[in-house]
């Protein structure tokens, strides 16, 4: 099933995770979110091969990253659990976010938002946030946990195993209109 051997895509998935946390140019205590698709990491359909193994692997190279950043990662979950997002509850109380009461499994939330419950030290679940950046591995559809001005950012780890990897981060909206001058520092 796994084209690519377990250490190269915990590489992939850390790389990613920088690059784009770099790119974003996020701060101390801002939301990164990532959807992942285990299934798609090792080449299958998204859903129809979820692997606790590889969801171990990437989540371990992008919390290392977010880590080292400073920020609170969120783990997206699959459809299952209407996307619900699993974090630490201490990012879910800065944010004024209620929680709900859902522990997710491999075949009911996804493989890596397991794994993010289970590493977590204070892992809570949520149904939406509005995230300063993110990650979408193998097409699991992160949008709608994006502050509202979503900006592609085209990264050079383009995939994690076999999954396509798309990333952007937001920046405030433009209001005015034509004599409106804007602060280039937050495009």
């Amino acid at each position: 099933m796994l084209t690519k051997e377990m250490t190269t895509i915990g590489e992939e998935a850390y790389r990613a995770a920088k690059e784009i946390l770099e790119a974003a140019q996020l701060t101390e205590n801002d939301l990164f979110v990532v959807g992942c698709s285990t299934s798609e990491v090792g080449g299958a359909g998204i859903g129809t091969y979820s692997s606790p193994e590889v969801a171990e692997v990437v989540f371990g190279g992008i919390y290392q990253a977010t880590q080292e950043a400073g920020v609170y990662l969120a783990a997206q979950c699959c459809e299952h659990l209407n996307r619900a997002l699993i974090l630490e509850k201490e990012a879910a109380k800065l944010y004024g976010l209620e929680a709900v009461n859902v522990v997710p499994q491999p075949k009911a939330g996804g493989s890596f938002a397991t794994a993010a419950y289970k590493a977590f030290e204070h892992p809570t679940a949520v149904e939406h946030i509005k995230a300063q950046a993110g990650m979408d591995i193998g097409d699991t559809l992160i949008g709608m946990h994006l502050k509202d001005v979503a900006v592609p950012v085209r990264i050079r780890t383009d995939r994690i195993g076999d999954a396509h990897v798309v990333c952007a981060r937001t920046r405030p909206k433009f209001v005015g209109g034509e004599r409106a001058i804007y602060d280039d520092t937050m495009q």
